[in-house]
């Protein structure tokens, strides 16, 4: 899905926009086959009971909001979070309700890292370290083929910007 050309500046084009990678999502996956496998042995369980079809309103009930709150959620969050590097910035945009964004012009970024340890090299991400002129190092985790990106901030960074000479 390409990021909104309505957010973006004039001469100003998208080069990466990546959501978090994939592994975000392994632990609420997790939580609703929990939730799914232990709402059903319950109901099971309840089933010879008199009054079971209150236990099961019940089990539904609270089965209901487990997912939300352990899936549903982690998966808007992850659904709502953009890396953008364009021509001009990089952008990183966050939040459901409450939405946060950090804009770090590509000409006041004065050095880029990436890190990854086994599990990340294994699954194909990592951390990548945003230093700017005067702000603290910015990380920003879970980037889906951290070294690509890397690569590309980098290459924006060292070019200047062919349009606007």
């Amino acid at each position: 899905m390409a990021y909104p050309d309505a957010l973006l500046g004039e001469h100003e084009h998208v080069v990466v926009h990546k959501h978090p990678h994939w592994k975000m999502l392994v632990l609420p996956v997790l939580a609703l086959l929990v939730v799914v496998g232990g709402g059903s042995y319950l109901a099971a369980l309840a089933a010879p009971l008199s009054w079971h079809l209150p236990v099961w309103v019940v089990l539904a009930v609270v089965a209901a909001i487990m997912v939300v709150w352990f899936t549903v959620a982690p998966l808007l969050r992850w659904r709502t979070t953009h890396f953008v590097i364009t021509t001009h910035r990089l952008m990183v945009r966050e939040g459901v309700f409450t939405r946060s964004g950090v804009d770090i012009p590509l000409g006041r970024i004065s050095s880029v890292r990436f890190r990854h340890g086994l599990l990340d090299r294994m699954v194909g991400c990592g951390t990548l370290v945003v230093e700017s002129a005067s702000d603290e190092p910015l990380e920003f985790d879970d980037i889906p083929a951290v070294e690509k990106v890397h690569t590309l901030l980098h290459r924006e960074i060292s070019q200047p910007d062919q349009e606007d000479a």
